[in-house]
């Protein structure tokens, strides 16, 4: 019940961060930090943010991985709780994974499996 409870959440958060992103630019890296400027979580290292930022992708793309999963390697990786580092997961897909907010308006999932 736990599980799924966390799971709601984190698709919540999910939701909300990749409706909150700027829109795309030419750089989305920078885009994706004054993203993370904005919602509290700008006092990450900057190129420590862009790195965790790009490896969410692949990691959601693997068969074996969900947002779960990827939230809570995104919180060791950047030093920051589960909450702040699923909001966090929802920007970077925004910012570096094409094609997810399309999917996600189409009602379709980005990655099959994940949701």
């Amino acid at each position: 019940m736990m599980r799924l409870r966390f799971a709601v959440a984190a698709g919540a958060v999910l939701s909300a961060g990749l409706l909150a992103a700027a829109p795309a630019q030419a750089d989305p890296a920078t885009d994706f930090l004054n993203t993370l400027d904005g919602s509290g979580l700008g006092t990450i290292n900057p190129a420590d943010a862009v790195s965790a930022g790009q490896s969410v992708c692949p990691m959601l793309a693997d068969g074996g991985q969900n947002l779960a999963d990827v939230a809570g390697r995104v919180s060791e990786t950047i030093g920051r709780p589960l909450g702040p580092a699923t909001m966090f997961t929802g920007f970077a897909i925004s910012a570096f994974c094409p094609g997810a907010v399309t999917s996600l308006a189409n009602g379709e999932s980005p990655f099959p499996g994940l949701f």
